[in-house]
């Protein structure tokens, strides 16, 4: 077989989020566009924010030397700076364009830094619910991923963690505000799992994956994971702040704190390059460089996670309004929920199943629609519960 074996097993378990988008490309070419609710991917659908697309004209028509060349590996150096002094100013650390590497969105810094930190064997652990490719940026480069659950709020179990600490575990991932639960770490959890990672007997790297940060609702605020965790990597991107998920434009922070974080991010400058990245987009360094610091808007994702979990509500369906992120992580009514979601595809709704992210029983609801698709698809999502309380009716 041409295909590596290797391959060919990821392939068996491979992004359902993909797969639930292929299938509603299917399905809006069968029924029409208009019949087929699809809550399957994260991908914003607005535009950028005015002062991005303006910033990024105005650098286009300057066409300045170096604007669509290669960068230093590492990114262009005044980015850097940039993107060290609004660190320094969100975490108190005295954070250096030299602890800074501009990546290909986070996806890109997260295998960056994996591949810098893994030798073959080395475990990684994983908080469930996680977001899918996590296993396999892994896998990747070796590592093996070692699963942990939460509690029952979905919040840090440090004791669960603890528990699965070997003499190999080499990184903690962390996701918050968290895909696809939306819950955001508390100060307080991230302070107990630090209090632990300082009695471990070797140092494990906290890498925290951030791309949701500025998404928060209530008023809430995300703690700054790097103000409170020692070993801490910091992996983020423009993607869906500034709705540029098909720009590929983040970074890699590096704590000061870290030991040896000069030697970490010459491995990871070297990680970057030979992964084929090379370096990110010069123009799109540039942009986030010079563009106003402009927040998501967040009344529009707040106004559409309260009229789909309170719509949901009044239908039966038990489901929590997430803190952050935009996604609902919602319990399926009946416990196969491959067949609920079987009925759910039935009446034009595409969604993600729990089990994806290592959590069965849930399916993951995408608020990157437009909230006239949320209202028209309400209807639909009434006749799948009353199809599924009819499914659990004893046979006569």
């Amino acid at each position: 077989m041409i295909v590596a074996n290797a391959v060919s097993q990821q392939l068996e378990r491979t992004s359902w989020i993909r797969r639930m988008f292929e299938e509603g490309v299917r399905l809006k070419a069968e029924r029409g566009e208009s019949n087929v609710y699809d809550f399957s991917l994260g991908n914003p659908n607005e535009d950028p924010p005015p002062a991005v697309l303006a910033t990024l004209k105005r650098l286009a028509e300057q066409n300045m030397p170096g604007s669509h060349g290669y960068t230093p590996n590492a990114g262009l150096p005044s980015v850097r700076q940039k993107v060290a002094e609004h660190l320094q100013r969100d975490t108190g650390l005295a954070y250096t364009h030299n602890n800074i590497l501009m990546t290909v969105g986070s996806a890109g810094a997260m295998n960056t830094a994996l591949k810098a930190i893994l030798d073959p064997g080395d475990e990684v652990i994983v908080l469930i619910p996680f977001f899918p490719e996590y296993e396999f940026y892994i896998t990747n480069h070796g590592g093996k991923m070692v699963s942990v659950e939460t509690d029952e709020n979905f919040s840090i179990d440090v004791a669960a963690i603890e528990s699965k600490i070997t003499a190999r575990t080499r990184a903690i991932l962390l996701n918050s505000p968290n895909n696809p639960t939306g819950v955001i770490y508390s100060e307080q959890e991230l302070r107990n799992l630090e209090s632990m990672l300082q009695r471990v007997g070797h140092p494990i790297i906290v890498v925290s994956d951030e791309p949701y940060k500025s998404i928060v609702y209530d008023g809430m605020k995300c703690p700054e994971t790097a103000s409170i965790i020692t070993n801490c990597l910091i992996a983020t991107s423009w993607s869906k702040t500034w709705a540029l998920a098909g720009e590929r434009i983040g970074y890699l922070a590096i704590s000061p704190r870290l030991a040896d974080a000069d030697a970490l991010a010459h491995a990871c400058v070297f990680t970057n390059r030979v992964l084929g990245y090379v370096n990110a987009p010069a123009i799109w360094q540039l942009v986030t460089a010079e563009a106003p610091e402009e927040p998501p808007n967040l009344k529009m994702y707040h106004e559409k996670r309260d009229l789909i979990c309170s719509g949901l509500a009044r239908i039966g369906y038990d489901v929590r309004k997430p803190q952050g992120a935009f996604y609902i992580f919602m319990k399926t009514p009946i416990p196969d929920e491959m067949a609920f979601l079987r009925i759910l595809q039935a009446e034009g709704v595409l969604a993600v199943p729990g089990a994806g992210f290592g959590r069965a029983g849930y399916i993951r609801l995408s608020l990157t629609v437009p909230s006239e698709t949320i209202t028209r698809s309400l209807p639909a999502f009434a006749r799948a519960f009353q199809a599924s309380l009819r499914a659990l009716e004893p046979s006569s």
